[in-house]
């Protein structure tokens, strides 16, 4: 069956390192951390006191009082990531087929920050005071639902939820949408709000967590022999999908083609990866297969890698088993060394990632890589320094809880 080409036409995101694609690629590549001592709660009874917290993110900025009361963080995050990728974009949905305009947007764990509080109003002031907004707002699929509703979109729509491996998910789901000819656009990505006190209490009690209180913008050291534990984060990242003849006709601005999208199951553990990587391995042969596209082609790989000891180490053999014997010639960085784990947000700010790789023709680093680990070995993982090179083909790896695995496989327009 002929798949239709799908390209990328307008990029958004709401991160630690900034809230527009420009001040998010200049950190990048200066190697900043976006990690600090969170803000948004006391963490004086925590063990744990820092995050990659969005910065300067004002909700009066982007919507009326009243809309803004009705959406917890995590759709505010996404709304606002819409609009800036809309924007670039340069898309008119007064002019589009809104029946095949669409959005699938997801979350790992939804309105958390609105959970919290109407629970404390359950407890504190009794069942009669909980907000009648509390089951939109905390439904994962309130961030599809309110962006289809603000361009008024009537083709498919979907929330998506598959703990850090979502946004990858979201945006592989709205490629087949497009290459079935089933939609002419979507609006793709995940999103997530979870800094709050029970969510940060909750990952450091099973152990998930850097507790690097004393140096928290060095905490996340993917690939680093004395990394300890993931830096919670949150943010937004939302790309336009679009049909390659419907962007062409009304003269959109292409930032590369979508090629490639592999999922699996590990089938093994819920919160450990399978031992052998054999899920992650498959998923990358898989969007591979479906670019089309020889493993040697690819210049760049955004690892999945979060600084866990167990999980950076399975990823690094599965690369090193997935493209033999050039493994060691393809730069390979984790973005999450500057940023932190975006959750269900993640994989759609890391695709962005390498979507500006490519245009811009450099990679960023892996940051606080100080101790080489001889169980990572033989990866270029792009050392603390960004490096200029030209990208004609990147890969974005996403792996989740429940053992949720997804590649996905972007190139520069040709033909």
């Amino acid at each position: 069956m002929r798949k239709e080409r799908v390209v990328i036409t307008g990029l958004g995101v709401i991160t630690p390192l900034g809230n527009d694609k420009e001040t998010l690629w200049s950190a990048l590549c200066q190697g900043k951390s976006g990690i600090r001592e969170i803000k948004s709660f006391d963490t004086s009874k925590h063990d744990v006191h820092f995050a990659g917290e969005v910065q300067d993110f004002d909700p009066n900025q982007w919507f009326d009082p009243k809309q803004g009361r009705r959406l917890d963080p995590f759709v505010q995050y996404a709304v606002a990531a819409t609009r800036l990728a809309v924007k670039d974009s340069g898309l008119d949905f007064s002019k589009t087929d809104l029946t095949r305009a669409g959005a699938i947007i997801g979350s790992g764990m939804g309105g958390l920050h609105e959970l919290e509080e109407q629970h404390k109003n359950l407890l504190e002031r009794g069942p009669s005071r909980i907000s009648p907004f509390m089951v939109t707002k905390v439904m994962i699929n309130a961030a599809s639902a309110v962006v289809s509703i603000e361009y008024g979109l009537r083709g498919p729509n979907l929330g998506v939820v598959s703990a850090c491996a979502t946004g990858g998910h979201a945006i592989g789901e709205a490629l087949r949408l497009i290459q079935r000819g089933e939609a002419d656009v979507v609006v793709a990505g995940g999103t997530e709000a979870v800094i709050t006190p029970l969510v940060v209490a909750a990952f450091r009690s099973m152990k998930a967590l850097s507790t690097r209180n004393n140096e928290p913008q060095r905490a996340s050291r993917p690939f680093d022999r004395e990394r300890d534990g993931f830096v919670l984060a949150e943010g937004a990242g939302i790309v336009i999908l679009e049909e390659l003849e419907h962007a062409r006709r009304r003269g959109a601005p292409i930032y590369a083609e979508l090629l490639g999208y592999g999922l699996t199951g590990d089938g093994c553990h819920m919160a450990a990866p399978e031992p052998e990587g054999k899920g992650a391995i498959t998923a990358m042969n898989r969007a591979l297969a479906d670019a089309r596209c020889n493993p040697t082609a690819v210049n760049y790989i955004n690892a999945h890698a979060t600084s866990t000891p167990m999980g950076d180490e399975i990823e690094a053999q599965a690369i090193k088993w997935v493209f033999n014997h050039s493994a060691h010639s393809i730069p390979v960085s984790s973005t999450k060394s500057m940023m932190g784990h975006l959750l269900g947000a993640a994989g759609a700010v890391e695709l962005i990632i390498c979507v500006l790789a490519i245009q811009r023709g450099a990679v960023p680093p892996t940051i606080n890589y100080e101790h080489p680990d001889p169980n990572c070995s033989g990866l270029d993982f792009i050392p603390n320094t960004a490096r200029e090179m030209p990208v004609k083909v990147a890969m974005s790896n996403s792996f989740g809880f429940g053992g949720h695995n997804v590649s996905l496989v972007a190139g520069r327009l040709e033909g």
